[in-house]
């Protein structure tokens, strides 16, 4: 089926299935309270919605996950621009002028702009879905043993280096290290098992969910419970600038939305980099570009508009490698590649073949669930803010709670909850000596893929490794890859000898 049939007719669909229709209300619904409340994250949230989604329908369940991914993502904006606190990491750059905005008088503005903006990067992602996931398909038949192995490890490689910036060996070692636990439980080929000391529980290896709750989830519950203050939460709105117009603002800045949607869009499609990347590169362009750069940073409506475009474009175009490659782009969408497993569609180059409407479904999702954003955004976010006022000590033991369930209802198996309460404990520890959790979850994912396709490529080439050097596109990925590193290594060498 044409995607773009297929993308017609599943809006169609969905606007003509009153049940389909409320179920994707409320989950976006529920992914923006999540982007309210300061230390959930989007990660999070798909994740504890797919430990729900077991007896829904499998379009459903993944049109609701979607629903909570774009809806967490923009969320985190209502946060940042009247507490100046990111409510998830893709809004940190929305605070830069966000709140100046908010404490001049134009909360109301600014929390409207940031969700018009939000729409439209959105719905240039969905562009993309529809334009770039076909063609990225295409290319993705064109992989084989080598080249999936190499993607796998560069992946993982590119998580660790953009998200540690300042030391990028702890991302290659965080990165590294969900490889080797990735490994544990009987192997593909020969069914040998291997770390798992006589365990039973560990043959079948480590479930994914398990790891991304508690790695994501426990870190941010004791973080949250670690801080003594409470800010005060601005709910007073009654003061907006009305001389602005929202279509002047629009038309002002076409150029830099646009640039920062594709930006975005194509900063997602690199595995493990994520939202927050996309929301900082976008709105550094728009300082280097605007007339008026010295109103960054102070309210500049220009930065607002870059960040908040960004990180929404980044959803779409870290959803495209799932469909095509099986290779998440973020976080979020790592989980939502499990998600998709759980239900039975099988992400990858094979995806075309096996449900041809699947890309064109899930850019239909992605448009119905942007326009359920804008729609909660101009009419009832700010009754969210009031949440807020919660005391940490009372939300942050039902999160726990939540995870805990949720983890439980995975398998039916205590044993997930203690896996979940352990890879908790790491990555608070990471989290405490700044190793980032993303290559981490990246490298979880990944490492099977790894594994397998490297032995089958060795079998394949009776024990050879030539193939990885003569293929184009795997030559061309190892390239990469030191590029990826010598970039990172060699530049604080010479810092070092400057000194």
């Amino acid at each position: 089926m044409n995607v773009l049939a297929s993308y017609i007719q599943y809006i169609v669909e969905i606007f003509t299935d009153p049940l389909l229709l409320f179920n994707m209300m409320w989950a976006t619904l529920l992914g923006i309270l999540v982007g309210v409340l300061p230390g959930l994250t989007a990660t999070l949230g798909v994740a504890i919605l797919t430990t729900l989604t077991f007896g829904f329908p499998a379009k459903t369940a993944i049109a609701m996950l979607v629903g909570v991914y774009i809806g967490a993502i923009y969320g985190g904006s209502r946060t940042a621009i009247v507490l100046n606190i990111p409510g998830t990491p893709a809004n940190a750059a929305t605070t830069v002028d966000g709140f100046p905005l908010a404490r001049s008088g134009n909360a109301g503005f600014a929390l409207n702009v940031a969700t018009i903006m939000s729409g439209i990067g959105s719905i240039i992602g969905a562009v993309f879905i529809v334009t770039l996931a076909p063609l990225l398909g295409k290319l993705a038949l064109q992989f084989g043993s080598w080249e999936f192995a190499v993607l796998a490890i560069f992946g993982t490689i590119i998580a660790g280096s953009l998200t540690a910036p300042k030391d990028p060996l702890k991302g290659w070692i965080s990165g590294f290290l969900g490889l080797m636990i990735s490994l544990i439980g009987l192997d593909e080929i020969t069914s040998y098992p291997r770390y798992t000391f006589g365990n039973i529980q560990l043959y079948g290896g480590i479930a994914l969910l398990p790891v991304l709750v508690g790695v994501y989830g426990i870190p941010e519950i004791l973080t949250s419970l670690k801080r003594v203050t409470k800010p005060e939460v601005a709910l007073d709105f009654s003061k907006t600038a009305g001389g602005l117009s929202y279509w002047k603002t629009i038309v002002k800045n076409w150029i830099n939305i646009i640039r920062s949607g594709v930006v975005g869009v194509f900063i997602g499609v690199i595995p493990g980099v994520g939202e927050d990347v996309a929301s900082w590169v976008s709105y550094d362009l728009a300082k280097r570009s605007s007339k008026e750069p010295e109103r960054f940073g102070s309210g500049s409506i220009e930065g607002l508009s870059a960040a908040e475009t960004a990180n929404n474009a980044c959803v779409a175009g870290a959803i495209i490698p799932v469909l095509t490659l099986a290779v998440p782009g973020s976080a979020p969408a790592a989980v939502l590649l499990a998600a998709l497993w759980i239900h039975g569609v099988r992400a990858g180059p094979l995806l075309p073949i096996e449900h041809p409407e699947m890309i064109g479904n899930v850019a239909a999702m992605f448009t119905v669930a942007t326009l359920l954003m804008v729609v909660f955004g101009l009419i009832i976010t700010r009754l969210f803010l009031k949440i807020l006022l919660v005391p940490t000590e009372i939300l942050m033991p039902i999160i726990f709670v939540l995870c805990i369930v949720g983890t439980y209802v995975l398998n039916g198996r205590m044993f997930d909850v203690w896996i979940m309460l352990l890879f908790g404990l790491l990555g608070y520890f990471m989290r405490l000596n700044d190793f980032p959790a993303a290559p981490f979850v990246l490298g979880f994912i990944l490492g099977p893929m790894a594994d397998t396709n490297i032995r089958r490529a060795l079998m394949l080439s009776k024990g050879s490794l030539m193939p990885f050097v003569t293929r184009p596109i795997s030559l061309v990925l190892l390239i990469a890859m030191v590029l990826v590193m010598i970039s990172k290594y060699i530049p604080k060498k010479r810092g070092a000898k400057s000194e």
